[in-house]
């Protein structure tokens, strides 16, 4: 990315993130690429850390609409043409920051572990100072820890009705 881009993508960050908050999302990164006579913007956008779940698409296409209208009206992007590309993460991004993790509470999750560690599989039951904690008994201390994937399960809606209860109590006692 050329230095261009970096000052480009800080200014959209600085635009987008008030924008997104509105929209009750965070941005998790902005890119600037050039692309011919052109530059493609992505904008990737998430749920805050304490919120569990998939980000709704119509919050991603509010703050897409919402970013769109404030970089028409700024000087952010210059004067060359460029493409908006808002999305979220998918389920299969890494999980690198104690952030991503916080994300992943209740979640299936296999550890990339750090040299001489073991890598690690359960359920993500909290996430610590200490590092993470799967299956509500084994802590797994961050210094073992590289990083992380979600594991994807699949199986019959009823299969995870158990979880649907366990996000709605949890909500309750907000």
């Amino acid at each position: 990315m050329s230095a261009s881009s970096g000052h480009q993508a800080d200014g959209v960050r600085a635009l987008a993130e008030p924008l997104a908050a509105d929209a009750g999302l965070v941005i998790e990164n902005v890119t600037v690429t050039p692309a011919g006579k052109r530059r493609v913007l992505r904008v990737t956008v998430d749920l805050p850390e304490t919120e569990l779940g998939g980000v709704p698409m119509d919050s991603v296409a509010t703050v897409s609409q919402t970013i769109s209208e404030a970089l028409d009206a700024s000087a952010v992007m210059g004067g060359m043409p460029y493409v908006l590309e808002v999305s979220s993460p998918g389920a299969d991004r890494p999980l690198t920051e104690r952030r991503h993790w916080l994300r992943a509470r209740k979640r299936l999750v296999r550890t990339l572990p750090a040299a001489g560690a073991t890598a690690q599989t359960g359920r993500l039951s909290d996430v610590t100072d200490a590092g993470i904690v799967l299956d509500e008994e084994r802590t797994v201390p961050w210094a073992e820890i590289t990083g992380g994937r979600i594991e994807l399960e699949f199986g019959h809606p009823d299969d995870f009705a158990g979880l649907e209860e366990a996000d709605d109590d949890d909500e309750d006692e907000n």
